[in-house]
Formats: C-alpha cells, structure tokens, sequence
C-alpha cells in the first residue's frame, strides 16, 4: 500500500473510541428505558420553581402532614418499601423524590446544591399547602431536612432524622467512591458512558456495602427503587450531591445552635456509611434539645427496620 493511502493510526483509534462511546452512550440508555419500566413513576408532579416534583401521597389529608426525604442515589421507594404505610393511621405520609433523584427533575441544567435542594422542597411544601410538617430525613436527606430547618424554619415543624449526614466529614465511604472520583467537568459524560455499565457491575457488592451489616433485600432494586440508581442522570446526579453534601455542610452545622424545634436523630449502631458519634451524637450535643436513638443496625433502618423507624418518627411526631 502507498504511504499516502495508509490509514492514520490517530483517525483510527479516535473512530473506535467514538464508535464505543456511542454503543455505551446506547446501552446506558437501554439500562435507563429498563429501570424505568421496572420502577415507574409511582406518584404524580408539580412544578416549583426550579424543579417539577415527583412525590407520593399517602393517608388523610385532615392528619399530621409527614414529609419524607430520601438519601444519597436513592428515591421515594426507598420509604415505601415498608415503612410509610406504618404511620398513614395517624399522619398524612408524602414521599418526595429530590430534586434530580428518582423522578424529580431539577430545571436549569445544574444539579441543585444541598441548600438550593432544601430551597425547593419548602416552596413545593408551600405550594400543597402543608402546615409545619414534620421533616424525615434519611441520610443525605437528612443534610436537605438540617437546611431546612436553619434556612426556612418557619415552614416546618420538627426533624426526624434517621442515619442523617449531619457534619462535614472528609473520607468518602467505600460505597460512593467511585462517585466522588467523577471529575465535576466530566460528570454527564461519564454517566452516560461507563458509569452506568460500571454501577451494573458494582451493583451487588455496593448494596452489601450500603446495607450491612444487615442484609440487602433481594427486592430492593424493584421494591426499593434501586434501579433507578443505575440511569445516567441519576448517576450524575448523586455524584453532584456528594461534592456539594462536603462542601455545604459547614454552613450549616454552624447554624445548629440556633435551631428551635423538635429534633430527634436515630442511627444503627453498625452504620458503616456515616458514623453514629460523628453524626449522631455529636449533631444531637450540638442542637438544642436534640435527642439521639441508638439501635443495633445499619444505614438503611427505614428499609431493614420498619416498624422501630417508623415508631421512633411517631415519638417525635408526637413532640410537635
């Protein structure tokens, strides 16, 4: 062949990069339509400004508004699994989605920060007309309900707060590592090309992780929401909310002495994810008249125990 007609090297890798960038741009895709038509949307939508809200609403709209927060990666399954139902005899349950998690869309282009996300939720508790709500957050979630509370205190009414992340910590638990270590310039073109096939293959040993030392139910991926995890957005998403979870909690462990209402805190003891001293009782030292509740568990107590989740949420339902 003549030099001139030899094909150049350089054209030829970057053409098979590009072609398999393309076929797991399509497989992330396929995974996304997939999860969606295993986990559908559950509950209906409502604009805010900044986000269109998914959420489920549960029980008599006459009884206690609860408003329930799901954590880092997770979705409003997360609390529908076992739990709210345990607590729709005596209280209005709505389980949100976080802005850019689940179902909830977050508009702009951006994925709102910790404070921008607590921002959101308070306008769309405005908009259904609840009345002082009490706040559950579960982990990250209970970093959107402490923002909440010391940013738009006058729109709830208390902070259920179960294995919430509460404090700025600088080690990145096992299980999101692979999160963090997402460059934030790169974050949607990673999720739509390896980071859903990789998140499939870690999928097993990331909800060991997440889970122990209890074990990870075997229906979790459906009955739980998970797989909603594994869509491209989702994926940029939660690597989003770990940065900004590290970055914005400063700001507001500064404003816990200031909080005037009813906090409760309930952690496992055998948390691998976020540690119950740090974040349990160092938050409930730090708010006053915080109470803390120590179980033999792990991080997913609202899924791996119910019926002591939901009772701990009644008892401090009942403090409002």
């Amino acid at each position: 062949m003549p030099p001139g007609d030899r094909p150049n090297l350089a054209s030829l890798f970057g053409g098979a990069l590009a072609a398999s960038g393309f076929g797991l741009a399509g497989y992330s895709e396929w995974v996304a339509r997939e999860a969606e038509r295993l986990v559908p949307a559950d509950g209906v939508f409502r604009e805010v400004a900044g986000a269109r809200i998914h959420y489920v609403d549960l029980g008599d709209s006459a009884k206690p508004p609860i408003v329930m927060i799901h954590g880092l990666g997770g979705q409003l399954r997360n609390f529908s699994y076992a739990m709210a139902e345990r607590l729709t005899a005596d209280h209005r349950v709505l389980l949100v989605d976080r802005p850019g998690s689940g179902y909830s869309i977050a508009h702009g282009g951006a994925q709102p920060r910790i404070a921008e996300q607590a921002a959101i939720v308070a306008r769309w508790i405005a908009a259904l007309g609840l009345t002082r709500p009490l706040v559950v957050g579960h982990s990250l979630g209970g970093a959107v309900a402490l923002a909440l509370a010391t940013t738009e205190p006058a729109t709830i009414g208390g902070l259920a707060l179960v294995a919430p992340l509460t404090q700025h910590q600088q080690e990145v638990p096992d299980a999101f590592r692979a999160l963090a270590a997402i460059p934030p310039g790169f974050r949607r073109l990673i999720a739509q090309t390896v980071g859903t096939p990789m998140s499939r293959l870690v999928a097993e040993r990331t909800l060991r992780e997440v889970f122990a030392p209890e074990p990870a139910p075997a229906d979790f991926a459906t009955r739980g929401g998970g797989a909603l995890s594994q869509r491209p957005g989702n994926i940029a998403a939660a690597a989003a909310d770990l940065e900004s979870g590290g970055r914005d909690m400063p700001e507001i462990v500064a404003r816990y002495p200031d909080v005037a209402m009813p906090v409760g805190i309930l952690f496992g003891r055998g948390d691998t994810i976020l540690a119950p001293a740090l974040h349990g009782q160092a938050t409930a030292a730090a708010i006053p008249g915080a109470t803390l509740t120590l179980v033999d568990g792990g991080h997913m107590l609202p899924v791996s125990q119910p019926d002591v989740t939901a009772d701990f949420v009644r008892t401090v339902a009942a403090r409002l």
